[in-house]
């Protein structure tokens, strides 16, 4: 089940922006790294060049897709949409998901594997190439320290650990550019190491071998986000410690003897719709306690990660 986003239910800064923000940063890193790496594997003709190339071209069109998710998800409710239009970042972050295991791993695997059937003489500049994954250490390295930064933040507010948080959170993009980013990171040492037995052993075999190894990193890295997405899109429910905590605050409301049943379900990043059955304070008559529930529903509503609050009387046996 996923990690608690709302931590004890009471209202909390909206992070929307700070994503937003780490989106950027990541697409302009992206977009510098895959215009040098292109131009680095066009010089040297380097199979884990043309790999890594790929892969941030494929980033980069990937980040089009998270901006597009998280500005979608952020619309307010309508008459068409009452809960909301958050699940939509589930949706588009799929879809980058997709696009990095399709576009850019099987260009690595294709080019890898043509290396490796004809193994030519591509007379390498070294240099270029390692100065050029250098530079894209740097740029992938900040836009992964951008996203670190936003998830100890709010890893913090919940007493997590920044990994567990990162593959648990209701936010996809976040995740995404964490995951993507510390990928990309690997990716340059895999290229790296691959290059340098290119030109220690003269033999392509090894570049040609790196240029697959990434695109396994990326199947790999593709295939958690897309089950990620997929477990949201599909209706994760709020872990144990979400409940609880909706559970303690349903009975700190005013009319509420006892918390018979709670049912929470993600509806976007940070959003929730919450389904209880209470016991009610005294023997009211029926319009009253309809009247008491709305209100109470209205209280709860006042936390803005809970897009909708459903509260109905408990059975009494």
């Amino acid at each position: 089940m996923s990690a608690p986003d709302l931590g004890p239910l009471v209202a909390e800064e909206d992070t929307g922006g700070e994503s937003a923000r780490t989106l950027i940063i990541a697409f302009s890193a992206n977009v510098g790294v895959a215009i040098a790496e292109s131009v680095a594997a066009t010089v040297t003709g380097s199979a884990s060049m043309v790999a890594e190339a790929a892969h941030s071209w494929a980033d980069t069109g990937n980040q089009v897709f998270l901006l597009i998710a998280n500005r979608r998800s952020a619309r307010a409710a309508d008459a068409h949409r009452p809960l909301r239009y958050g699940r939509e970042a589930y949706v588009w972050s799929l879809l980058a998901a997709v696009g990095l295991f399709v576009a850019g791993g099987t260009v690595s695997v294709w080019h890898g594997l043509t290396e490796l059937l004809h193994e030519p003489d591509t007379g390498e500049d070294y240099l270029i190439a390692y100065l050029v994954l250098a530079v894209a250490f740097v740029l992938e390295g900040t836009s992964l320290l951008r996203a670190i930064r936003q998830l100890r933040g709010e890893a913090h507010n919940h007493d997590r650990d920044v990994l567990d948080y990162a593959l648990e959170t209701s936010d996809p993009t976040v995740r995404a550019v964490f995951v993507k980013d510390s990928a990309a990171i690997v990716g340059f040492l895999i290229a790296a190491a691959a290059i340098a037995l290119h030109q220690i052993t003269g033999t392509a075999v090894w570049d040609a071998t790196g240029s697959i190894l990434v695109r396994v990193l990326l199947g790999a890295v593709a295939v958690v986000l897309i089950d990620r997405n997929r477990r949201f899109l599909t209706g994760e429910p709020g872990s144990n410690e979400l409940r609880n905590a909706a559970v303690e605050r349903i009975a700190q409301l005013p009319d509420v003897a006892t918390v018979r049943f709670v049912r929470i379900e993600y509806t976007g990043p940070k959003q929730i719709f919450l389904v209880a059955s209470v016991d009610l304070v005294g023997d009211h008559a029926e319009s009253h306690i309809a009247h008491t529930l709305r209100k109470l529903e209205q209280e709860l509503e006042r936390n803005p990660h809970i897009v909708d609050a459903v509260l109905t009387v408990a059975d009494p046996h």
